[in-house]
């Protein structure tokens, strides 16, 4: 019923003359029929579709009924209503409807919508809604796909849509884009009859609106013959029409801004150009001449995505055409200056036209590679707009890839400027820099974008298909990076592309830094087939075989830094050695060896010098390692030999590579380490653990140095920047330079010295600048000498100064890089520590780990600095020690002779983790020594301790340590208890403790038999002097650890008992020593007193032992803190505290007592704190306005002894007075069931004698007030359908029972009825 309520007005109205015409049969309708109307209108499309196939399938049962005139008129009315997403779905309804039914004229449904809403007759206020009822009338006359077949309905229809599109300011231009849809799918032979009721014959009008130039152009297309008879021959690109035509697609421009789309309107005069052969005439005269000529963003806008969708429909005369234009280096300027984030970016929306036309042109390569030269062309100072990762060339045709990397490759050895379509912005015009505009400078920046953007496209391949594709780039860029030609020669097809302009050092620079990237593409992208041609080889191992033939034939190709004789007999070696690692291929370790020496050898023609000496070791130790078996070293192994052991060597070489910013060698150097992981060594690993210290790297100068590209990288960015930066610093130059004078002058003020100081006196008082008290006697003193003398040499002590200032700023910034360079060097080296804890995590020396990463975390989180380095350093060392060492599941089993140290050791970290001044720190610490009990705990004594280590071990230990799996373990139970029972009391005693509940909880959940050892602290600090923050943890420590089941099976039947009666003990007094709870630390102390106790009774009850005690104390406190609470004298939180004692009450065997209902008069009269009589004073009605009810002015009449009509018998109220003692007992049982009402005897039996000190009459000497709320309460219990599941006759009984039995009667007339029982 609530849709009915919001129905419109004029539905009702169209019911109602329904029923006129068939009275009898529409009140007939059934209720299914009439929810159709309701569904359709609805926002779900899946129920408006059913709706409106459920209304048809009714509606063809009864095709001539009542049904039908109803249904037209709903659906009429509907198209017309005030909810704008209703009148589609009414709409849509409508055309289904008239599709379904083809014998329903048209003409007649359009009449009547015209008559209900007539434009002329209609009111004001309901003219919006008519205008909508019309057009959605047409559109569903159009959608059932019979308006185009019907010529009369048809024209009335596009009259109608004529009328309405003068209404703009309500519809816009929807009449005429309906009208445009309808004339599109009317046939020829119609089209050319109401052709005279659409277009007029005046060119004028048809060049004054975009809809009317669009209607002229679908008649164009459709009916050229009649619309030639109505207009004349007509040219609308002639010189006289070409400004209505511009100004027409400025307006349709504008009005499409928000949408950011094409109109159509444009592309039909394209299409219309091409079509009469006259497209350059349209391009340069419309387009770049009209609508560019005075450059609005939307008519530049339209110009951009004309030109995408164009590329489709051009040849490739015509492309080159319009990409020689003025509108191509519009739309470089446009994307280069719109930077900004709020300023919209044209480039991905063209690189979807041109995507969309690489994918349509697969068989036109010659297209494809047009295009995508063209805007690879658009260049500003040299550098293509286009993006080096544009990603359209995954829709290029096999053939057009390969000529365009060709033509990449052909402008990288020639430059020709002179082919690129250069531009330049507006403030580079102004600026008029030379240095700016140098050939040098622009060839430079081109040639850095080629070779980028061929490393783009190998990586931008998806498939391996391509191989002659990757091979060529790689080629030319090993060849650029490290050869230059000599004489041509046809083995090497390098040779014979000749430079036109050679490459100075900085190009070879950035195309080295090119080829390793492309390295590093070709070793990750193609993981699948592990980066390898089709000879089964690396693409690495392909280029070093490159390089070699390129190294022979030193006639025709010379090396830019040629070897000398060591580095080729490295270089030699070094292909031995790959062969013999070949041959050894299936093996891993061999593999990762191949790899390494690979990308060493290539690292030889960029730096040979350090290479050729890493060449030698790498190979030394790989020799070594493979021809000895992994087996796991012994610490006591002796070392005869004065050389260090290869796997020294070997981590001495990784540290060396990790130095370097190189992805590559990151992964290369992670893969080796972790194949040389089982082979090492405690020096190996403090080799490893020195970067990780910063007091050793600053005290020693380690052999690795830190190297750093940042120089080549500011270089390369600096020259990549477009100049659109420059417009925005030079609008803010001047509040830049402001800041900069200001921050300058800070840092002037704070580097002057004494020292200075004196030395400035010293240059005044020798030129006597600062003399005596007269100042006009010294200025007659010095003359223009003196002057000049003492001009002089303050010139020189500023710029001495200066000098010092900036050596000191410089220093200060050589810091702050060596500290970022050290701290990414430090990250890359866990990366080392990370391999050897989850490949080795059973190896010996993963417990040397534990110091250094701590002292990391330690250092780090201490730390003042939020530099994001140090937060990954912090981040990544964090995830390491817990992830990967703490929470490793395999562990070491081999300890040796390191048990006494880890007791140590454990007893120092728990030392450590009570010192520290943070609680996430000491958490580390804490975990660390947790997994160092674990350790010792896995390793059993008969493997590695001797047998006098045995029998000590055996005599110290207690009766209280388990049998056998605990006896055979290398943990000191004695002694690690000492160790965690003195943490445990610092933690329970000390005001500002690091350590935490759940640092122990974890303890007593991993190590029970500690955990038992250290409950006698825990029940200690229950009760007694400590304080009550500390009684509260050791309370919530035994209540989250008595219900763990490790626990139990620890103690013994007796000690279990025994233990459960020492906590009650303890928690008695507890509770009996406790004040009123007045303060927050009191009252959490109850709290979690309470909670301990609960979990006692819950889960222990049955070893507590006698409890009249505890129950005593219970009833006591319950007492205290229930006044409180009717006092109002309480804290947040007493509500739960009450519900505690009364779960403790409960499990005793007391029942909390059910709360009796009392009058709302009587609350009111009750004692209240200030507090609440303030909050209900607020918003409450005074008496005098207070609705009376008049049943409370019968009882009030009847018990203050008015005159009332006499009431029924006393066998009646006898039998009133059993029913409700029966109701009342059963009652009582439900509520018993539920807990709610008092078990305890003695309430109860006080209760039975109070109900028989009752007089027999009910309400005799009890207030009016009173008998009201018993009633509505006793009422409540009889409607209650937990007591009675009877039928309705059965509860009708029962309610007039029950008000007969709470109806009050006057003592005088006990033997009549009153009229209300009759």
């Amino acid at each position: 019923m609530a849709e009915i309520k919001s129905c419109d007005v004029a539905e009702p109205v169209s019911i109602q003359d329904a029923t006129q015409v068939d009275r009898h049969g529409l009140l007939e309708h059934s209720r299914e029929f009439l929810d159709f109307f309701w569904d359709i209108a609805k926002p779900h499309q899946e129920t408006r579709l059913e709706a409106t196939e459920k209304l048809l399938d009714y509606l063809r049962t009864r095709p001539t009924g009542s049904e039908m005139k109803y249904a037209l008129k709903r659906l009429i009315t509907g198209v017309g209503t005030g909810r704008e997403t209703a009148r589609p779905c009414f709409s849509l309804a409508l055309a289904q409807l008239l599709q379904s039914f083809e014998n329903i004229p048209l003409c007649s449904i359009l009449q009547q919508i015209q008559e209900k809403y007539d434009l002329e007759k209609v009111k004001k206020a309901m003219m919006r809604s008519a205008l909508f009822a019309n057009l959605f009338g047409v559109l569903a006359l159009f959608q059932s796909g019979r308006l185009v077949k019907d010529q009369e309905a048809l024209l009335k229809s596009v009259k109608l849509l004529q009328t309405l599109a003068q209404h703009y300011n309500h519809l816009h231009s929807q009449p005429l884009k309906a009208l445009m849809d309808i004339l599109s799918e009317v046939p020829e032979a119609t089209f050319q009859e109401i052709l005279p009721e659409v277009i007029t014959g005046d060119l004028n009008v048809v060049l004054s609106s975009p809809h009317h130039l669009e209607l002229f152009l679908l008649a164009q297309q459709k009916v050229p013959t009649k619309l030639k008879k109505l207009m004349g021959s007509v040219d609308l690109l002639s010189d006289e029409n070409i400004p209505s035509l511009v100004n027409v697609l400025k307006m349709v421009a504008t009005s499409v801004k928000k949408e950011h789309k094409l109109p159509s309107l444009a592309l039909n005069l394209l299409r219309l150009a091409l079509k009469e052969d006259r497209f350059s005439r349209f391009w340069k005269e419309v387009v770049e001449q009209g609508l560019l000529k005075k450059q609005s963003w939307p008519a530049c806008y339209l110009c951009f995505r004309l030109l995408g969708a164009a590329l489709p429909l051009l040849s490739t005369e015509q492309l080159q055409l319009v990409m020689q234009g003025d509108l191509i280096r519009l739309f470089g300027e446009h994307t280069v200056t719109t930077k900004l984030p709020n300023q919209f970016k044209f480039v991905p929306e063209m690189s979807e036209y041109i995507g969309t036309f690489l994918e349509g042109s697969q068989d036109d390569p010659e297209r494809q590679l047009a295009v995508l030269v063209a805007f690879s062309s658009i260049t500003e100072q040299g550098v293509p707009v286009m993006p080096t990762f544009w990603r359209v060339t995954q829709f290029l045709n096999p053939q057009a890839l390969q000529d365009y990397v060709a033509w990449l490759q052909d402008m990288f050895l020639k430059p020709n400027l002179d082919s690129l379509i250069e531009f330049s912005t507006n403030n580079q015009k102004k600026s008029q820099d030379a240095s700016l505009n140098m050939p040098e400078r622009a060839m430079y920046r081109l040639r850095k974008w080629i070779i980028h953007r061929m490393v783009n496209i190998v990586d931008q391949l998806h498939q391996e298909k391509e191989e002659a594709l990757i091979d060529r780039v790689a080629r030319f860029c090993l060849f650029h990076s490290f050869f230059k030609t000599k004489n041509p020669v046809d083995q090497i097809p390098e040779t014979k592309q000749q430079l036109s302009i050679p490459l100075d050092v900085r190009t070879r620079d950035f195309i080295i830094t090119a080829f390793f990237s492309l390295l590093q593409t070709l070793s990750i992208k193609f993981k699948q087939a592990p980066d390898q041609t089709q000879g089964g080889k690396s693409w690495t191992y392909h280029l070093v075989q490159l390089a070699d033939t390129l190294l022979n034939h030193s006639g025709n190709v010379d090396a830019m830094t040629p070897f000398t004789t060591e580095q080729r007999q490295a270089w030699d070696q070094m292909l031995e050695t790959l062969k013999e690692l070949e041959a050894r291929s299936s093996e891993a370790k061999a593999t990762a060896f191949q790899h390494l020496l690979l990308l060493v050898g290539i690292h030889l023609f960029k730096s040979p010098t350090e290479s050729c000496d890493l060449l030698g070791d790498i190979q030394t130790c790989i020799k070594k390692s493979m021809g000895e078996k992994p087996r796991r070293r012994s610490r006591a192994k002796a070392t005869d030999s004065q050389e260090p052991p290869w796997v020294e060597v070997m981590v001495e070489i990784l540290l060396s590579l990790l130095a370097q910013p190189s992805h590559l060698m990151r992964q290369v150097a992670r893969n080796v380490f972790g194949h040389i992981c089982p082979h090492l060594t405690p020096h190996a690993l403090q080799l490893v653990l020195d970067v990780l210290n910063p007091e050793t790297n600053q005290d020693e100068d380690d052999n690795v140095v830190v190297t750093d590209d940042s120089d080549e990288k500011q270089l390369m960015d600096s020259e990549n920047e477009n100049k659109d930066s420059e417009d925005n610093r030079n609008s803010e130059s001047e509040e830049d330079s402001e800041d900069g004078e200001e921050s300058e002058e800070e840092e002037r003020d704070e580097d002057v010295d004494p020292g200075f100081r004196q030395q400035l006196m010293a240059v005044l008082h020798a030129g006597k600048a600062l003399g005596g008290v007269d100042g006009e006697e010294d200025e007659e003193e010095l003359g223009d000498e003196a002057m000049m003398a003492l001009d002089q040499n303050l010139a020189s002590l500023f710029a001495e100064q200066k000098l010092r200032i900036q050596a000191r700023r410089d220093e200060k910034n050589k810091q702050q890089k060596e500290k970022a360079l050290r701290v990414a060097f430090q990250i890359r080296v866990l990366d080392l520590i990370e391999v050897l804890v989850t490949k080795q995590p059973e190896n010996p020396l993963v417990l040397e780990l534990l110091e250094p990463l701590l002292s990391i975390i330690r250092r780090s989180m201490r730390s003042s600095s939020t530099a994001r380095q140090e937060q990954d350093l912090l981040h990544k060392t964090a995830r390491i020690f817990m992830q990967h060492l703490c929470r490793a599941r395999r562990y070491c089993h081999d300890l040796g002779d390191r048990v006494e140290a880890l007791h140590t050791r454990v007893e120092q970290l728990v030392q450590q983790a009570s010192r520290q001044a943070d609680s996430s720190v000491a958490l580390y610490y804490f975990n660390a020594s947790l997994y160092l009990l674990r350790v010792l705990k896995g390793n059993t004594v008969k493997k590695v301790i001797h047998k006098s280590q045995k029998q000590k071990r055996a005599s110290t230990n207690t009766s209280s340590e388990p049998q056998e799996p605990q006896a055979a373990s290398c943990l000191d139970l004695n002694l690690v208890t000492s160790i965690y029972s003195g943490a445990l009391s610092s933690f329970l005693t000390k005001r500002n403790s690091p350590l935490t509940a759940t640092m122990f909880l974890n303890l007593f959940s991993r190590f029970p038999v500690i955990c038992k050892n250290l409950l006698p602290i825990l029940i200690q600090h229950v009760a007694g002097p400590a304080r009550p923050r500390h009684q509260v943890q050791a309370c919530l420590l035994l209540q989250k650890t008595l219900p763990r089941g490790e626990l139990r099976p620890c103690f013994e039947e007796p000690e279990w008992e025994q233990l459960i009666v020492q906590i009650l003990v303890k928690v008695t007094e507890n509770l009996r020593t406790l004040g009123e709870a007045q303060n927050k630390s009191e009252h959490q102390k109850e709290l979690s007193s309470l909670g301990l106790l609960n979990i006692l009774l819950k889960s222990h009850k049955r070893q507590a032992g006698n409890l009249t005690t505890l129950l005593d104390v219970l009833q006591g406190r319950q007492q205290i803190l229930q006044q409180s609470l009717q006092q109002g004298e309480h804290l947040i939180g007493s509500t739960r505290l009450h519900d505690l004692y009364w779960q403790a009450l409960k499990m005793l065997g007391v029942q909390r007592p059910k709360l009796e209902k009392k009058d709302a008069k009587e609350v009111s009269s009750a004692t209240q704190s200030p507090v609440s009589m303030k909050r209900k004073k607020k918003g409450f009605l005074p008496e005098t306005k207070k609705r009376k009810k008049r049943k409370s002015e019968d009882v009030t009449a009847i018990a203050t002894g008015e005159d009332q009509p006499p009431s029924t018998g006393k066998r009646r109220r006898k039998k009133i007075k059993a029913k409700s003692s029966k109701l009342q007992n059963r009652s009582e049982k439900l509520s018993q069931v539920n807990g709610v009402t008092p078990t305890s005897p003695a309430e109860a039996a006080g209760k039975k004698q109070q109900q028989k000190a009752l007089p027999k009459k009910e309400v005799s000497g009890k207030s009016p007030q009173s008998a009201l709320p018993r009633k509505k309460a006793r009422l409540s219990l009889v409607r209650s359908p937990s007591l009675f599941q009877g039928g309705a006759k059965k509860k009708r009984m029962m309610r007039k029972k029950g008000r007969a039995a709470q109806t009050p009667s006057c003592p005088s007339s006990s033997a009549t009825r009153s009229p209300v029982d009759s």
